[in-house]
């Protein structure tokens, strides 16, 4: 593998992850308009949502009944998750070029994303 056919690889899934985002957002945005358009909205109380999209099980499964706010979830998800897609496929790529300061150097950005997003609170 050589540095523009990898380049064109990563280029293409930051592509499809962006896009696969954005569709779902807009699927989900569109399906809550379309359930919830009458709604009164209260804007004096906070409300907060329910425990069932504050975590990755929750969301997924959400999304899969094709529940608004779970595909609203899932596409923000997907926006995450596309650089941290990225960083992995970089270092799968640089390791089979042979390259081992930017495959360690990859691998070091790649623990630092995970162990963020393991970590956030």
């Amino acid at each position: 593998m050589d540095d523009r056919r990898l380049e064109t690889i990563i280029g293409r899934l930051l592509q499809t992850g962006v896009l696969a985002a954005a569709a779902t957002v807009v699927a989900g945005g569109v399906l809550y308009l379309a359930q919830s358009h009458s709604g009164r909205v209260d804007y004096g109380t906070f409300a907060l949502g329910g425990t069932g999209l504050r975590t990755l099980s929750g969301i997924v499964r959400s999304a899969g009944r094709l529940q608004s706010l779970g595909l609203i979830q899932f596409g923000l998800l997907l926006l995450i998750a596309t650089p941290v897609a990225r960083v992995a496929l970089a270092v799968v790529g640089f390791a089979l070029e042979r390259d081992r300061l930017y495959t360690v150097v990859s691998l070091v950005v790649l623990v630092i994303l995970a162990f963020s997003l393991i970590h956030a609170t």
